[in-house]
């Protein structure tokens, strides 16, 4: 028909994209990468490789937040939440989060985000200091408080209901990783 694929405007799905990415494969990759080593042998190291594919993590978590961003502009407002106090609660809330995910980080680094464990880059003793010495999965409980201070900030119903999909989509990952073993 002539239409390129930029000429097309996609269907968002409720979640503001985030079924258009299914980060289980991810996970599949990284198995697969734990069995066989193939990715290693394809980059000429696990350093390389375990950057190669937080690099691609980090690409597809630009595309599912410019995606949600997109979702976000189409839906409705609640007045309810029209008010300073819900206002400066969600910017509290996102320093917070942001304090989590940014320290989780820094304390992980690099491969220790992004599956480093898969390619046999491991730490050399258990990282029990802050912020994981505040809750387990900081970096899921701090991207998960980002998105609900953006629902309270953009006075959003939807996006009241998105860190619960997150949470419900996290149990269902760890379930599943937990059979696969």
């Amino acid at each position: 028909s002539g239409e390129s694929l930029f000429d097309r405007n996609p269907v968002l799905d409720c979640c503001g994209g985030l079924n258009n990415v299914d980060y289980s494969q991810i996970f599949q990759i990284a198995r697969w990468e734990h069995r066989t080593r193939g990715l290693t042998r394809l980059f000429g190291g696990p350093n390389t490789a375990c950057y190669s594919l937080g690099i691609l993590i980090l690409l597809l978590n630009v595309y599912r937040s410019h995606s949600i961003t997109v979702a976000m502009k189409g839906q409705p407002r609640w007045e309810a939440l029209d008010n300073a106090l819900v206002y400066y609660a969600g910017a509290a809330l996102m320093a917070i989060g942001s304090l989590f995910v940014i320290s989780s980080f820094l304390t992980l680094g690099f491969s220790g985000t992004f599956l480093g464990d898969y390619f046999g880059i491991l730490m050399d003793q258990k990282v029990t200091g802050f912020p994981f010495n505040v809750m387990d999965n900081p970096m899921y409980w701090g991207s998960t408080a980002n998105y609900l201070s953006l629902a309270l900030i953009k006075k959003m119903i939807i996006f009241y209901y998105y860190p619960k999909l997150m949470k419900y989509q996290f149990y269902l990952q760890n379930l599943y990783q937990q059979i696969s073993l």
